[in-house]
């Protein structure tokens, strides 16, 4: 029975790491490989359980950043910057821990040259790129996303005010990039309410779980996020934009590469997704 029970351990901690990091499934059963080892020098089971778990986290940052960037490149992926470069960063660090910021070398082009323009229209803006896909395997799904899955997706944080200054800010409310919407108003097309009335519980799920207490510290930026849609727009690569409607309507964007999402998506007024040709 301990035997059984160890191995469902085994298994879906494989499961989880593989789901959220791609590479942290296979690096987990590596570090198996020291086990014998640690066991011959630890008696204390604490101390071994906290020497296991050191090896496999040592063993990942290794891989997540000696190994796979030059393999993922060799099969045509590339990173985006961990750190604030060229004016372009991470919303969230655990976006590169988690190995989901690859994306084909064209599409990493776009995004420093979209940051550069940003920059030249509005000094010191920095843009926050989120999502975009794991570095080996088209169609290894990137959970929780239906699209990302061949590193011609990459998703970027909308454009904001400090609420208490008014001035630009280079933060965002939701901490993941995710789940705080500039919601319609009620003169909008409420697209949200239209796919859950469809049955659709998934389009304004992440609403449900991110809390939204820093939403007060922020106002939606209309004019820079306008802007960063239409350079995004205007770079030949890219063929398609997804954004909500009524945001739509509201910036007044009228390039034909904005299409809807559809209500098996999420909800798209927390950020823009874009996508190669």
């Amino acid at each position: 029975m301990a035997k059984a029970l160890k191995l469902i351990a085994i298994f879906l901690i494989f499961g989880i790491l593989t789901l959220f990091t791609q590479i942290g499934g296979v690096v987990y059963l590596l570090s198996f490989l020291t086990h014998a080892f640690i066991k011959k020098k630890f008696v204390n089971r604490y101390a071994i359980f906290a020497i296991k778990t050191a090896a496999f986290l040592f063993f990942y940052v290794a891989c997540t950043f000696l190994i796979v960037p030059p393999l993922a490149k060799l099969l045509g992926r590339v990173p985006l910057p961990m750190t604030k470069t060229n004016n372009l960063q991470p919303l969230n660090i655990l976006t590169c821990i988690f190995n989901r910021n690859y994306v084909r070398p064209q599409l990493k082009d776009v995004a420093f040259d979209v940051a550069k323009q940003m920059n030249e229209r509005y000094p010191g803006t920095v843009i926050n790129y989120l999502d975009a896909s794991f570095p080996f395997i088209n169609k290894f799904p990137l959970c929780p996303h239906l699209s990302h899955n061949d590193g011609k997706k990459l998703d970027f944080a909308f454009c904001y005010l400090d609420s208490k200054t008014s001035k630009a800010t280079n933060l965002a409310p939701s901490p993941i990039g995710y789940g705080i919407s500039e919601t319609p108003q009620p003169d909008e097309i409420n697209t949200a309410a239209f796919c859950s009335e469809q049955g659709y519980w998934q389009y304004s799920f992440l609403m449900k779980i991110v809390p939204q207490k820093n939403k007060a510290n922020f106002i939606f930026d209309g004019n820079r996020t306008k802007n960063l849609v239409e350079i995004l727009a205007s770079e030949k690569s890219i063929g398609k934009i997804f954004i909500e409607p009524h945001l739509k309507t509201r910036l007044k964007l009228t390039t034909p590469k904005i299409r809807f999402h559809g209500c098996r998506a999420v909800r798209h007024d927390d950020h823009i997704h874009v996508q190669l040709i």
